[in-house]
């Protein structure tokens, strides 16, 4: 890598890594010291493609979810079997990797634009602006983005689109993947929303034991299989289908709710 490099975007890469590198010595306690991590299938991560590789998981904060699988998915290439111990693993980190986000969350403040800048592809929200329900055409610069960006390497999305469970998935994420055909990987996640506030930038409650499964890809029929039906194989894959609801209590449920109706940072106890 040359020190002028840069990626499909823009990105100077060795700016990228320093960002990365910055980014993970200042995370790294938050899933092995303030609480724990438990990973699953570090071996999957490792026999991925270079390229054109989507993950789909559920979403419970802004930015710890997606922080958390840049240690995760480095820790595992670096041949690290379901742990993120020793952060050396984040000195050559994986630069081709990006997540999908809301251009406005990624506009608001200088720690948003370093983390856009780190690996952010950055898209218009058609149906939430500013906090009001709107409804706007998809734009297909935007579709082009991350198409670029799988083209070049891997990319995180939540196509839920929201933090709150068991919101259906937005039909865009199966229309990206009937056009560019990339492996598909569900991550399930737990334990953020407990663990963090809504954003994931200030740690909520410690002793908390997070959880992070990587699921074997997908077998998807990318030209015969309709939108609906991937749409509900990844409901399923990352378990925020509606029939997850029948095996949850309803105190459970009220509970889940309660919880994320006050997501607002408290000092922990």
């Amino acid at each position: 890598m040359g020190l002028f490099d840069k990626n499909p975007f823009g990105h100077n890469l060795f700016i990228k890594k320093w960002l990365i590198r910055i980014l993970a010595v200042l995370s790294h306690q938050r899933y092995k010291r303030f609480n724990t991590l438990e990973i699953e299938g570090s071996d999957i991560i490792r026999n991925l493609p270079d390229k054109n590789v989507l993950f789909v998981s559920n979403h419970q904060t802004y930015f710890a979810d997606v922080v958390a699988m840049f240690h995760v998915f480095n820790a595992s290439l670096s041949g690290r079997e379901d742990s993120i111990k020793n952060l050396g693993y984040i000195w050559q980190p994986k630069l081709n990797m990006y997540y999908v986000a809301a251009a406005e969350t990624m506009r608001k403040s200088l720690l948003t634009k370093i983390m856009a800048y780190a690996g952010s592809v950055s898209v218009e929200r058609t149906w939430r602006s500013e906090g009001k329900d709107v409804k706007r055409q998809v734009k297909m610069s935007d579709i082009s983005s991350i198409g670029k960006a799988l083209n070049d390497g891997w990319v995180i999305t939540f196509p839920q689109g929201t933090t709150t469970p068991w919101k259906p998935l937005r039909k865009g994420t199966a229309h990206i993947i009937k056009k560019y055909k990339p492996v598909v990987v569900p991550v399930v996640i737990d334990g953020f929303r407990r663990s963090f506030d809504k954003k994931g930038l200030r740690v909520k409650k410690k002793g908390i034991l997070q959880s992070m499964v990587i699921k074997e890809p997908l077998d998807i029929d990318y030209e015969n299989e309709s939108t609906e039906s991937i749409i509900e194989k990844l409901e399923y894959a990352i378990e925020q289908h509606p029939s997850f609801l029948k095996v949850i209590s309803k105190a459970d449920l009220l509970a889940i709710e309660e919880e994320n109706k006050q997501r607002k940072w408290n000092p922990p106890s």
